[in-house]
């Protein structure tokens, strides 16, 4: 079922208020085709306005898919540093081998093909697919998934399940400009229909949303709620250089380097913890200055006067900004 009227409102809207994006810019379709990629790998789990310099950045210094694809690790993980997620970085990499040698240094443009790359699932290939080669797929955000929820007023756990979304998502139409389509839908999401207090009197069709007219505009969430987790870090000093050693904790660090830490039962004073807030948990963290200390097979020490030259993760660097205000 198509719903022009819904549609060309949304388009109407974009047009006129979408934000000026450095993956946006008119460029070859060569370009485009590798500005998008990188962009949707960037945006998973990040927010825009975060992934804007890091993008800026990389592509300055990673221009098209045959330097990414010969770009070392090292370098890869240096140009990525504080965007996290890094497996992201890594898929990427992957990704533009296989588009370098397989296809010609183009992306492919089919569904299966596309999906069959590291890293890339039904979202990213389908927000590829209308917005690159402007093919009729509406991808499928967590923006574009609340605008479902709104606009049909979406509530029981049934309605809100992965398979009827999907199935309700063609009440949003299709258009002949599917690449500004798709985009257009995820800047609605994202500047008017917010999570909370969304721009209601600013949305185009406002006039069609039932939970408007309701004035219900909670969402169920399933946002999983995140743990607390404890740990003790354990910081070994020798004249300028900390002891960091290589993560084997942590799946999503893979081969970074992190302090020695132990993972702990939940103390009975927190005063003096540092909180950090990750993807998937809060880590409490006690620092602990060891004095006396044995031969730690997979450490190297880092010169503190240098930290910032190496490639480690957010919230080693935290915890030694911590470390230095302590001192």
């Amino acid at each position: 079922m198509n719903n022009p009227t819904i549609t060309n409102k949304i388009l109407y809207w974009y047009d006129n208020n979408k934000r000026l994006l450095p993956w946006r810019k008119k460029n070859s379709q060569i370009k485009r085709e590798y500005y998008t990629l990188v962009s949707e790998f960037m945006l998973q789990q990040t927010q825009v306005s975060t992934v804007i310099p890091y993008f800026k950045k990389f592509i300055k210094n990673i221009p098209n898919f045959e330097t990414l694809a010969n770009t070392n690790e090292k370098k890869l993980l240096k140009y990525w540093e504080g965007l996290g997620y890094y497996s992201r970085v890594r898929n990427l990499k992957k990704t533009a081998k296989i588009v370098v040698s397989k296809y010609k240094k183009k992306l492919p443009n089919t569904l299966e093909k596309l999906k069959a790359l590291p890293g890339i699932g039904d979202y990213t290939a389908s927000a590829i697919l209308s917005i690159v080669f402007n093919k009729s797929f509406i991808p499928l955000d967590g923006n574009v998934e609340r605008i479902i929820k709104r606009i049909l007023n979406l509530k029981s756990e049934k309605e809100t399940s992965k398979k009827n979304i999907i199935n309700k998502k063609k009440f949003l139409g299709t258009s002949n400009r599917s690449s500004d389509y798709a985009q257009a839908l995820m800047e609605l999401g994202a500047l008017i229909c917010k999570p909370k207090n969304p721009h209601c009197t600013k949305c185009p069709i406002i006039k069609n949303c039932i939970s408007y007219k309701k004035n219900d505009f909670d969402i169920a969430s399933k946002n999983k709620k995140k743990i607390d987790k404890f740990f003790i870090v354990k910081v070994f000093k020798r004249g300028n250089k900390i002891l960091l050693i290589k993560n084997n904790k942590f799946k999503f660090l893979k081969n970074f380097k992190i302090f020695p830490m132990e993972e702990i039962k939940k103390p009975q004073n927190l005063n003096n913890s540092l909180n950090l807030k990750m993807s998937n948990m809060n880590m409490n963290i006690n620092i602990k200055r060891i004095k006396e200390f044995s031969n730690i097979s997979n450490g190297s020490w880092i010169d503190q006067t240098k930290f910032n030259q190496y490639t480690l993760p957010t919230f080693t660097k935290k915890i030694f900004a911590s470390l230095n205000k302590s001192l």
